[in-house]
């Protein structure tokens, strides 16, 4: 074996760990996911996990790479950042199902929750400061912001409430853009 040959093994076993436990935590949510069957989908001993990821909790950070990609909201017209808003939430979402991963954990999960926060603390809030009135304010806001998205998120995408699964997407940015609007451009009360 080559020198090469050693880190290949390597990046395909992190890989393929990544990726098992991406779809079991999906599938079982934090609490009911074990190490040993993720390892058994990955093709793996559990001691491997163990070895990359030193916990299950370092794994499920591993997994949980969560990267909001805001639009240029400087370039954004402020009379619609509602609309761009909701609308770049509703994108993520329905193409990411490591954020409603995320979400269902985060409800159940200290880690989970530990982890939302720190996507907000360090995406939402710093784009807050850009768009909202009062920078000083971005936190409060960034957060009311967070209650309509997650809250739309969650009853949609995880509880798959009906009337909320239902709406076309063009229906859900009509009722939550003129809220977050508010949220983001309102004198505060």
């Amino acid at each position: 074996m080559t020198g090469s040959e050693a880190p290949r093994r390597s990046d395909a076993t992190r890989a393929a760990i990544l990726e098992a436990a991406k779809e079991r935590f999906a599938a079982d949510g934090y609490e009911r996911a074990t190490v040993r069957a993720i390892a058994r989908d990955a093709g793996i001993d559990p001691s491997m996990v163990m070895r990359y990821y030193g916990s299950k909790e370092g794994l499920f950070a591993a997994v949980i790479d969560v990267e909001l990609d805001f639009p240029d909201l400087s370039a954004i017209d402020p009379d619609r950042l509602g609309v761009v808003l909701v609308t770049h939430f509703l994108e993520l979402w329905e193409r990411d199902t490591v954020l409603r991963t995320l979400l269902r954990v985060g409800v159940t999960n200290e880690s989970g929750s530990d982890r939302l926060r720190q996507v907000f603390g360090t995406q939402l809030v710093p784009a807050a400061r850009a768009f909202v009135p009062d920078p000083a304010d971005a936190e409060r806001r960034a957060a009311l912001v967070a209650s309509q998205v997650l809250g739309m998120a969650l009853v949609r995408y995880v509880l798959k409430f009906g009337p909320a699964a239902d709406m076309s997407r063009d229906d859900v940015v009509a009722w939550l853009a003129p809220t977050v609007q508010r949220y983001i451009t309102a004198e505060a009360p």
